[in-house]
């Protein structure tokens, strides 16, 4: 089986934000930064009514709800966050091999991925997961990068599944 296809610089950018989205580290990040900064503004609120002549109640009532601001709005900041250093990572050097016509052959031993100044070979043994969204097929040949393949340059997402799956069990 053989997919040629174009790989933009938003198919990387929603790779990398799916990755984050669905990796027990980057739950275990925002989780963290959206939760424990709230308790440190209530935390700062009591400290700050202790060493000056305000009362705890309206330092509580502003810091409060900052908090809820932030626990509302942080996820939306982060995703943020992460699609613009993605967007940065891919400006800042060569990523001709990234970004562009790929060429991907299916195979019983494996794939063959083809771009314009490198090509790439592992075998199924070397794919550690397969995942997908509703646009893209992720095949993951380490715990942070992946064979990212738009579902909009494939004919028969169904029968491409089935394939990948197959190869994948043997």
């Amino acid at each position: 089986m053989e997919i040629h296809y174009k790989l933009t610089e938003e198919d990387y950018i929603h790779f990398n934000l799916y990755h984050i989205k669905n990796s027990e580290t980057g739950k275990r990040a925002l989780a963290l930064q959206r939760f424990i900064t709230p308790l440190f503004f209530i935390i700062i609120s009591y400290i700050y009514s202790l060493i000056s002549d305000m009362s705890f109640l309206p330092l509580f009532i502003i810091f409060l709800v900052t908090s809820i601001l932030w626990v509302m709005f942080y996820p939306k900041y982060f995703y943020g966050l992460i699609a613009r250093n993605a967007k940065k990572m891919i400006k800042e050097g060569n990523n001709d091999g990234l970004i562009g016509n790929h060429q991907l052959k299916l195979t019983e031993e494996g794939l063959m991925d083809t771009s314009s100044n490198k090509e790439t070979k592992v075998t199924w043994l070397g794919i550690t997961s397969f995942q997908e969204d509703d646009g893209y097929f992720f095949l993951y040949n380490s715990s942070v990068s992946s064979y990212i393949l738009p579902k909009r340059e494939i004919d028969d997402v169904d029968e491409m599944r089935q394939y990948i799956q197959s190869n994948l069990m043997q």
